[in-house]
């Protein structure tokens, strides 16, 4: 059984989706990480994932400096001798200290090479691009600039607003994430 690690930041949600769609059929994930203590998605993880799914927190507040905390981060990763690390909502630029040491990949919303960085989303509804999307793709050293693995987009209403075309890019994360996580297990 192939092993994942998932790291995120927030609210959790693709966390939480790939535990229902993947584990423990489709792999095991072995380890979600955090970087806040406070993260929503800690909750429930315990109660209702009783499957063998530790959380571990490791706040990025307590280091002199991104690559002291990216060489923790890499020690506490490698740790669970995981096949595929997943970022799933982890708000971190990551160093060479990591890229150099992990396999990953890391889900964004928007159809890259566009709308890179933290406000991908609100950049991309407020552009004349037609379309929408979201990108799973190889973490590199570039923020948001590593190989492209899978894409999915829709075409923008005329009416769209800010939520619906959020709500849209939701969607298809809970769809192409774990899709391209398992095509890239299967591969391995």
């Amino acid at each position: 059984m192939k092993k994942i690690v998932i790291l995120f930041s927030g609210e959790g949600k693709n966390l939480h989706n790939i535990i229902e769609k993947l584990h423990p059929n489709m792999c095991q994930v072995v380890c979600a990480i955090t970087n806040k203590a406070d993260a929503k998605g800690l909750e429930g993880l315990d109660a209702k994932y009783l499957m063998g799914i530790k959380s571990e927190v490791l706040e990025h507040t307590g280091f002199s400096s991104r690559e002291a905390y990216d060489t923790e981060l890499v020690k506490l990763i490698q740790s669970y001798e995981a096949d595929l690390i997943v970022l799933a909502g982890f708000m971190r630029i990551l160093t060479p200290i990591f890229t150099k040491n992990i396999k990953a990949i890391n889900l964004h919303p928007s159809l890259l090479p566009k709308h890179k960085g933290a406000n991908a989303i609100e950049e991309s509804f407020s552009s004349e691009d037609k379309e929408g999307g979201i990108s799973v793709h190889w973490v590199s050293e570039e923020l948001d600039g590593g190989e492209v693995i899978a894409q999915k987009s829709f075409l923008k209403s005329e009416d769209e607003t800010l939520e619906s075309f959020t709500c849209k890019i939701k969607e298809l994360e809970y769809e192409l994430l774990p899709e391209t996580i398992t095509k890239i297990l299967y591969k391995l």
